[in-house]
């Protein structure tokens, strides 16, 4: 059986969170043999950073691994080990910044043997850019924060070997300004450790999803003929997922609808957004005296269609059913009635944005638009002669 999305994109990720282990090792040992062997303090103190990043790497590895299984015990899923991944990532390379800045202030000016420190510094900037930038687009894809958290490791690592190439520039020139360009690329690496130590500290804390996907997500579920509107929406993040907790308003006096729409809806939202990894729908539902009721006509004030998605117009009407009288009728043209092709589907969507309660049908009718209506919950009614 396929692997569904979501198994997919963690493998993927996790593959390339081994690349990014190999590369990392490589760049490390580069810069600090090259670093040992020019007397550069700069190009050491990078060769430094990028080992910590070996360590985050294998930290998201580690943690993408984790997140792809299942137990009884986390019912929500193992998601959340991806941020535990980006928190060992940020601590890394908090830990890196700390390490650069006092080899820089405890160490003295020297100019280095550029010759050899030089195109070790220009290659690694050059490959931890270029990967920095496809980690980051595939975290992105993938919507792995650990992907991401490596590929803005990888970056800021591309930044501070830019700095030190900088700093190895001037000191071909005869400016001692080695250990001062390593003083810099602590400032930068330690800006974005903490940036990525405060996400992973909001994700564990149970931040909310983004405000403009949860109103997308309440807008959707408030289109569903049944739905009155959404009571309470709660939503928490899950490693780079959401899930997603909402209580709905709905006019029903059957509980059997009541729990297929709310089973619908739990399926929906996930299909429509897919990074919600679970959602879950409460109804409130009670009976209501006012309901609305779809016709197919034959024209405005015409007699009823015989048929049914190839009707020109439809009457709505809004009915008092307690008092059982019309509160107000109104007719729409069946925009979709000459369509050839995906004509049921079609007419199907567009009855459903009516919101109504039932329809009444000249027969007996099992197509597309009418089980995408009972899928609704709505009610279908032949007429009685």
């Amino acid at each position: 059986m396929a692997l569904d999305k979501s198994k997919q994109d963690l493998l993927s990720a996790r593959r390339r969170a081994g690349v990014s282990i190999a590369l990392n090792l490589a760049l490390a040992v580069g810069k600090g043999v090259a670093g040992v062997a020019s007397s550069s303090t700069a190009l050491i103190g990078d060769a430094i950073h990028s080992g910590t990043d070996v360590l985050a790497s294998s930290a998201a590895f580690v943690g993408l691994w984790v997140a792809g299984r299942e137990h009884p015990s986390f019912p929500y899923g193992l998601y959340k080990a991806e941020t535990v991944a980006t928190l060992v990532t940020s601590i890394a390379v908090i830990i890196a910044a700390y390490e650069i800045g006092r080899q820089a202030l405890l160490g003295t000016d020297r100019l280095p043997d550029v010759a050899i420190a030089l195109p070790v510094a220009a290659i690694s900037l050059l490959v931890a850019l270029f990967f920095g930038i496809y980690q980051l687009r595939e975290g992105r894809r993938l919507n792995s924060p650990a992907l991401k958290a490596d590929a803005r490791d990888y970056l800021a690592d591309g930044l501070s070997t830019g700095i030190v190439l900088i700093g190895l520039v001037a000191s071909k020139f005869g400016y001692p300004v080695d250990r001062w360009a390593a003083a810099v690329v602590s400032l930068f690496v330690f800006k974005a450790g903490a940036a990525l130590l405060i996400s992973a500290l909001k994700d564990l804390l149970d931040a909310s999803m983004d405000r403009e996907t949860e109103r997308e997500i309440i807008q959707m579920v408030e289109q569903h003929p049944r739905i009155t509107r959404v009571k309470q929406c709660l939503s928490r993040t899950a490693g780079g997922r959401f899930i997603v907790d909402m209580d709905v308003i709905m006019h029903t006096p059957s509980h059997r609808i009541a729990d297929h729409v709310a089973d619908r809806l739990e399926a929906l939202i996930p299909q429509k957004f897919p990074l919600v990894v679970m959602a879950r729908v409460r109804p409130h539902y009670s009976s209501d005296t006012i309901i609305r009721r779809l016709t197919p006509v034959t024209k405005p004030e015409g007699e009823p269609s015989p048929h049914f998605v190839r009707s020109p117009w439809f009457l709505i009407e809004t009915i008092d059913t307690e008092q059982g009288k019309v509160i107000k009728r109104e007719f729409v043209e069946n925009l979709y009635a000459d369509r050839e092709k995906k004509k049921g589907l079609l007419v199907g969507n567009w009855l459903l944005s009516l919101k109504p309660d039932e329809v009444i049908v000249a027969k007996e009718h099992n197509g597309t638009a009418s089980m995408l209506l009972r899928e609704a919950g709505v009610d279908i009614r032949a007429s009685v002669d």
